[in-house]
């Protein structure tokens, strides 16, 4: 397991990619809409680890909602795992709480998973997985 990346919350992808590209001194290597997620995302490559700027791409999306709720900022911290699948079930038997029962299709080429926030000291957590 690592740090694949974090997730941070914007109010406009196109100024914090401004922003961003100034901080990190390199552009992003992709942007990607994950049009089930409410989502617009883009992304950085900082070593072994990204990070990810999203964006909500509609009012009613958990973007737009955790933007109403706490304002920018970091969103989740995502793990990348070699088995979701394997990891889902290890985590379950710990007694972590997830908020779906199965991994989808996330941005990246991702399948992906969200732990729920009250089993994990208020931070969202997600698993995430290589597709094949």
């Amino acid at each position: 397991m690592k740090i694949e990346h974090l997730g941070i919350a914007v109010k406009s992808l196109q100024k914090s990619d401004e922003l961003f590209a100034k901080l990190l001194g390199k552009e992003n290597y992709k942007q990607e809409s994950v049009e089930r997620e409410g989502v617009t995302t883009s992304f950085y490559e900082l070593g072994d680890s990204k990070i990810e700027l999203l964006e909500a791409a509609n009012p009613e999306s958990p973007i737009a909602k955790f933007l109403d709720k706490r304002g920018e900022g970091i969103h989740h911290v995502a793990f990348g795992v070699e088995n979701i699948g394997a990891e889902i079930e290890r985590l379950k038997a710990a007694g972590f709480q997830f908020l779906s029962e199965e991994p989808k299709d996330g941005a990246d080429n991702k399948l992906i998973i969200f732990l729920h926030p009250k089993s994990t000291n208020g931070i969202l957590v997600e698993l995430c997985q290589e597709k094949p």
